[in-house]
Parts: structure tokens; C-alpha cells; sequence
């Protein structure tokens, strides 16, 4: 083994003892829920429906070209560095200080805005059970910022508490959204035995128009609706025999989501009406379409929507818990104060950096409703935290590309080679994603505001590592 290969022998040494003092929550069952109540997000049906029925053509492309070699990416990696902080650790092995600060970095952002974005989503699907009212419910000034807060503040109560609580939303939201799905997959039929559609063909597929918007789309199906199987990585120390489990999770949960992916679409863009696809809540939409009319609609909506409910929940309590412990773990190498190390006594939970994330979360969530309607606001958010993500995916597929002789196992050829597909369709996903998919008052303004937060974000990044890598340097004196 080389001197580098070495040295992250020691660096996996190293956090493996930090990790022992956490409880082991999560088993394979959990990982699989949770991966889906992760990945599979409520919107991109919507997204996918907008391309007719190229989606299907557009969603295998995706699965072939970036959903399979982010699988084996990340299982590979998670084999060799099976560590609390995930990413974060794979990036500073295979890049140094620098590059895992802000690879960690980026995916907090990241997070922070997805999820203002999940409270927006949760307010907006929750406002489909008063039923007709929903669109003069959302309209009002209050309505929003009222549930946003309600469902910020909870999540960080949530997440004190720890996994052993969060773990059961997540495998609760897991289960709801397969069920939730199940429904939207067979609504269509429903409709079709009603005589509300004259033909449905789930599986028709045509060849895709080339266009920005098309590739645009594309890279939302790719990118935006297929990653995060690296996210539960995070709390890797906090798993049963992570290097397997995780591992496991990934291989049961990818046929999955695909046909979750692909049927859903086909779902919505059989019973919404073109044009007037709802890009923040389509499924509730679509189901209040399909079942309408039905006598027993005004009990079925609503319990669907009510197991959307819990999945989006799931997710976000996963994504606050990942969120928290990148902090921590960058306190852990003196690269932010030590503060945001401190476990809870009783919980053993990273109680200073759980109480900051809520507050940065909520400030976010508000902030993005201000000045500008609920659909641009919902697209502002997403696309700026989507090209964030897209920032920790280069570095991820980077490793296997231009850092294998810092690992102690080099990544193979055909590794190496869907690495760079992968790498390939980020890039094309982080470039296009400066623009809207939807109608707003201004393109340009639309673009320049997400630079911006780009910019701006990446400059609290570099300045964060300088400031901590000084403190480091007078600590080590």
C-alpha cells in the first residue's frame, strides 16, 4: 500500500473511534425506505410530464446513464470508507482539507435550501385537503410562512430526539410513499374503467425533441429525481455493518424507484391536462383528477394525500439529521468551531448544530417567499439548491476519475469509465439548471439571482476553511 493509501487507512481509523459513541439504528430495512422516501421526490413527475411521452425514453437514458454508475460509485466508496459524514470523508481522502471542506460544504447548502423548498411543498400539498379551496388557501399572505415555520420548528425538535425517533417517520414516510405511488399507478385504470379516459398506455414512448428546454428537463430527471443514494452514507456511523447494508440498500431499492419514476409520470400526463401540470404538488393534483367524481373520492384523496404528507416528512427529518452531522464532523477535524461537536447528554445528538441548522432553515424558507409568486419562488429554490448538490456530485464522481491512488483499492476500468458518464451529465444539469422550466416575469433576473446565490455561497465556503484552518494551525502551535 502507498504512503497516501496509508494515510487514509488512518483517516478511516480515525473516525471509525469518533463513531463508536453513536447509537446503531439503522438496519437494511431502513436503509431501503429510506432511500426511496429519499430519492423518489414528489414533484419530478411532474417535471418528467412536461416532455409528453418521451419522458419514458428520457427517464431509461437517465437510469443508464447516471443513476446506474451513481449506484456503483457510491457503493464502491462506501465499501472502502464506510464513515459518519459520508461524502464528506470520501472527498477529503480523495482530495485533501480543502476539497472535502467544500465538497461537505456545497451539500450543506444544498440541504438548507431543499429544505425551505420541502416546507413550501408540505404547505402546498397540505392545502389540497380543503379541497377546492386549496388555490385562495395558498393565495393568502399568511397561509405559507405559518406552515413553514410549523414544520421547521418541529423538524428540529425531531432531530434532537435523534434516529432512534427520525428513523420511524423515515420508515413510516418510506411505506406511505410506496402506497401513495401504488394509488397514482393504478388511478389511470380507474379512470379507463370509468370511461374518463378512451386509452392508457403507460409503457408508449416517442423520441425526444432536442432542445435547451428538453436537455433541461433531462438533467432534472438525472440528476434532480434520481440522486441521493449517497446521502444516507452520512450516518453511516450510525448504521448496522454499514460497508454491507448500505451497499444492500442500494441494489434492492434502484427497480424500485425506476418504475415508481416512470408509471407516476405516465400517471400525471394521463390525467392532467396539458399546460396546467402543478410542478410543486402533481400528484396530489393528479389524484384529486383520477378519483373525482367517484363516490368515495372525498375519503380516498385526502388519505393519500395524508401518506404523501408522511413521506415528505420522512424525507426532510433525513435530510435535517444528514444536515447536522456535516458540522459536526468538519468540528471534528478543527475545521469549524468545536461548538457544533457537543452531543446531547441524553439523546447523544449534535444539539448546537441541530439548533443552528433549524435556524439557518427557517430564515432560508421565509426569505425565499418573499417578493415573488409561490411556483417562482418553489423553481428559485429548487434550481439553486439543485446546482449546489450537482457541485457535491462532480466531486463525487471526480474520485474514481483523478484521485484512485489515494484509495487503498483502485476503482476498476468500467468504474472509472461510468464515473465519467456520470460526471458528464451533472455538468450538463448544473449548467442548464441557471434556467427556469416555467414562465416567470424575467429570465434574466431569474438567472442573475441564482448566480448569485452561487457565488456568494461559494465564497462563504472558502472563507469558512480559511478562518477554521487558522484556528486549526493556532490550536496544533
Amino acid at each position: 500500500m502507498n504512503r497516501e493509501g496509508q494515510a487514509s487507512g488512518e483517516r478511516i481509523r480515525e473516525v471509525e473511534a469518533r463513531s463508536a459513541e453513536f447509537r446503531k439504528e439503522l438496519g437494511l430495512r431502513d436503509l431501503v425506505l429510506t432511500q426511496i422516501v429519499y430519492v423518489v421526490g414528489s414533484g419530478w413527475v411532474g417535471t418528467a410530464a412536461l416532455l409528453g411521452t418521451a419522458h419514458v425514453t428520457f427517464w431509461l437514458l437517465a437510469i443508464a446513464l447516471y443513476y446506474l454508475p451513481q449506484a456503483a460509485v457510491v457503493i464502491y466508496l462506501n465499501r472502502q470508507m464506510p464513515l459518519e459524514g459520508g461524502l464528506y470523508q470520501w472527498a477529503r481522502v480523495g482530495f485533501g482539507e480543502f476539497g472535502g471542506f467544500l465538497t461537505a460544504w456545497n451539500l450543506w447548502a444544498y440541504t438548507v435550501v431543499i429544505m425551505a423548498t420541502f416546507a413550501v411543498v408540505i404547505a402546498t400539498n397540505l392545502s389540497y385537503l380543503a379541497g377546492p379551496a386549496a388555490a385562495a388557501l395558498t393565495a393568502t399572505w399568511w397561509y405559507t410562512p405559518l406552515v413553514s415555520t410549523a414544520t421547521i420548528a418541529g423538524l428540529t425538535v425531531v432531530s434532537v430526539l435523534g434516529l432512534r425517533v427520525g428513523k420511524w417517520l423515515q420508515s413510516i414516510g418510506g411505506a406511505a410513499h410506496v402506497l401513495t405511488f401504488a394509488a397514482l399507478i393504478v388511478v389511470p385504470f380507474i379512470a379507463l374503467g370509468r370511461g374518463k379516459l378512451d386509452s392508457y398506455q403507460p409503457l408508449a414512448a416517442s423520441v425526444p425533441a432536442l432542445s435547451l428546454l428538453s436537455l433541461n428537463i433531462f438533467g432534472k430527471m438525472a440528476m434532480g429525481a434520481l440522486s441521493g443514494f449517497e446521502y444516507v452514507a452520512i450516518l453511516a456511523g450510525e448504521c448496522r455493518s454499514p460497508a454491507r447494508t448500505i451497499g444492500r440498500s442500494v441494489v434492492v431499492a434502484v427497480p424500485i424507484i425506476a418504475l415508481m419514476f416512470i408509471l407516476g409520470t405516465s400517471s400525471t400526463l394521463a390525467l392532467v391536462p396539458a399546460g396546467t401540470i402543478d410542478l410543486i404538488s402533481p400528484i396530489p393534483q393528479t389524484l384529486s383528477i383520477g378519483f373525482q367524481g367517484l363516490g368515495v373520492a372525498s375519503l380516498i384523496v385526502p388519505v393519500l394525500i395524508v401518506t404523501l404528507l408522511l413521506r415528505q416528512i420522512g424525507t426532510v427529518t433525513l435530510i435535517f439529521a444528514g444536515n447536522t452531522r456535516l458540522p459536526m464532523v468538519a468540528g471534528w477535524d478543527g475545521l469549524l468551531p468545536r461548538w457544533f461537536t457537543r452531543l446531547h447528554p441524553r439523546f447523544r445528538t449534535p444539539i448546537n448544530s441541530v439548533v443552528f441548522v433549524g435556524v439557518i432553515t427557517l430564515a432560508l424558507s421565509l426569505a425565499g417567499q418573499v417578493g415573488v409568486g409561490l411556483q417562482e419562488s418553489f423553481q428559485l429554490l429548487e434550481n439553486a439548491a439543485g446546482i449546489l448538490y450537482a457541485f457535491t456530485y462532480l466531486s463525487l464522481f471526480a474520485i474514481p476519475i483523478v484521485a484512485a491512488r489515494r484509495l487503498a483499492v483502485r476503482p476498476p476500468l468500467w468504474l472509472r469509465v461510468a464515473a465519467l458518464s456520470g460526471f458528464a451529465v451533472t455538468g450538463l444539469y448544473a449548467v442548464l439548471s441557471i434556467f427556469p422550466i416555467i414562465d416567470v416575469a424575467s429570465w434574466q433576473t431569474f438567472s442573475i439571482k441564482i448566480i448569485a446565490v452561487l457565488v456568494a455561497t461559494q465564497a462563504i465556503g472558502v472563507a469558512l476553511f480559511a478562518a477554521g484552518h487558522r484556528r486549526a494551525r493556532r490550536a496544533a502551535m
